[in-house]
């Protein structure tokens, strides 16, 4: 039975899903290189064609918790997929289950479309680690993740 503390994302969750993820780059460390603006999220996930895609955790009309998502694609598998982009709980929630809850979301999303696998990314740091692998979740290991941005991605692009 799904939680119904977990439902879509609405345009008014937008300022608190911002939020949530300025939140979420105090967590990792990260706090200078957020930029997001309610405006870019709210044209990612509500414009003319979007791209992005998210739920939110609400608990007595307050929202506590994010997921925000993509789909990618494994031409191994030929189907789309789920790439979650950011999962975040505030703190005072987590041990609720609605970490667990959003997974649970996403991966109906993954059997209702047909779609092979949710995947997502984690920092070697982060204590979430277990409780990703207590549902079965595999950490790949033997991959590297790999990132081109600012400078090396305009350098690069310049090439083209």
């Amino acid at each position: 039975m799904p939680d119904d503390r977990i439902r879509r994302i609405r345009p008014s969750d937008v300022e608190a899903a911002v939020g949530l993820a300025y939140e979420l780059a105090e967590y990792e460390r990260a706090p200078d290189e957020c930029h997001l603006t309610p405006a870019q999220l709210h044209e990612a996930l509500f414009g003319e064609s979007p791209k992005l895609f998210g739920h939110v955790a609400e608990v007595d009309g307050e929202i506590v918790g994010f997921a925000v998502w993509f789909l990618n694609y494994s031409t191994w598998r030929g189907v789309h997929g789920i790439y979650l982009e950011d999962l975040y709980v505030r703190e005072s929630q987590r041990g609720s289950g609605l970490g667990k809850a959003l997974l649970a979301a996403l991966a109906a999303e993954c059997v209702a479309n047909g779609y092979a696998r949710l995947e997502w990314s984690v920092l070697d740091w982060n204590p979430a680690t277990e409780f990703y692998k207590a549902l079965g979740a595999v950490p790949m290991d033997e991959w590297t993740v790999n990132r081109l941005t600012d400078e090396p991605l305009r350098a690069l692009a310049a090439q083209a």
